[in-house]
């Protein structure tokens, strides 16, 4: 097999959206990093798309050397075969929805930015990956801008996190009022639909705030599942809404059924040991027959 050259492909202008005339799946693509422990990014993703009846594809932005105890090292992706990956997928086979993951540098978040207007991508879940589980930031300040100036505009709906939209408007959260007016400053900078994830919350409950673009809020709550599995949880949730959406389900039941999916994959995997650290969810507990449109 030959190297592939991006920069001897079409200029960006003459790309086109392939458009289905025959009987497919639904399509869902991933732009984000792997995890060689198959727990997050890529694989998780992959696995959710599948379980859910969708057909995956990817784009990755990192190669990573992690297990369930932690990232050993991190590989980034150039910027250029980023976007010759995304064209790759976009030209031949399409997409129905969108789901972006850890971007490490500016370039990669504006070659991103550049596809999603190019091919005119509509339905888009942005789980913008900033801080670890152990807090530690995983990418730089002006990585962070960025995404907020380039790819909240773009977004259907971004899913951070406690820590992360603490970060974005430098605040710590904890309450669910101050997730709820976090989610509206993250509104005003650029997001349309903003879901706070608060499961770093202490407390048996664990409660999501939703903020929809007509300023309706929804609290979604849950009995904690006591787990030792935590691994993946947040790509696991964004991959499962855009699966839903890539289905035609309307975005305020698209979040309700992803948080549906993760809440059944955590419960299901609660009690496995895969590795010595923390371990990831069941993602095939109740898999779904893959999903043809005419």
């Amino acid at each position: 097999m030959t190297d592939a050259h991006p920069a001897s492909h079409p200029a960006p202008s003459s790309y086109v959206l392939a458009a289905p005339r025959h009987p497919h799946y639904v399509r869902v693509l991933s732009i984000a990093g792997s995890d060689s422990g198959g727990g997050a990014g890529i694989q998780a993703d992959l696995k959710t798309f599948s379980a859910l009846g969708c057909y995956g594809m990817t784009a990755i932005t990192a190669i990573t050397a992690q297990n369930t105890q932690g990232v050993r090292a991190i590989h980034g992706i150039p910027a250029a075969m980023l976007g010759a990956q995304i064209d790759a997928v976009m030209q031949d086979i399409g997409v129905d929805a969108v789901k972006i993951g850890m971007l490490s540098t500016p370039d990669a978040v504006r070659v991103v930015a550049d596809s999603i207007r190019r091919y005119g991508v509509t339905q888009v879940v942005l789980d913008p990956v900033m801080v670890a589980t152990s807090g530690d930031r995983l990418i730089a300040e002006e990585t962070a801008q960025a995404l907020v100036q380039a790819l909240f505009p773009l977004a259907s709906l971004i899913t951070p996190n406690l820590d992360e939209a603490g970060w974005l408007i430098q605040q710590t959260l904890s309450t669910t009022e101050a997730m709820q007016a976090a989610a509206q400053q993250l509104q005003a900078m650029g997001a349309a639909n903003v879901l706070v994830k608060g499961g770093h919350l202490p407390g048996n409950e664990v409660v999501d705030v939703l903020l929809l673009q007509d300023g309706s809020t929804r609290q979604l709550a849950s009995p904690r599942i006591a787990t030792h599995n935590g691994h993946g949880t947040g790509c696991t949730l964004s991959s499962a809404i855009a699966a839903y959406l890539a289905q035609g389900v309307a975005l305020p039941e698209a979040v309700q059924a992803g948080r549906n999916y993760i809440l059944g994959a955590i419960a299901a995997g609660a009690h496995v040991y895969t590795g010595q650290g923390q371990g990831p969810l069941n993602h095939g507990f109740a898999p779904c027959v893959q999903r043809v449109c005419a």
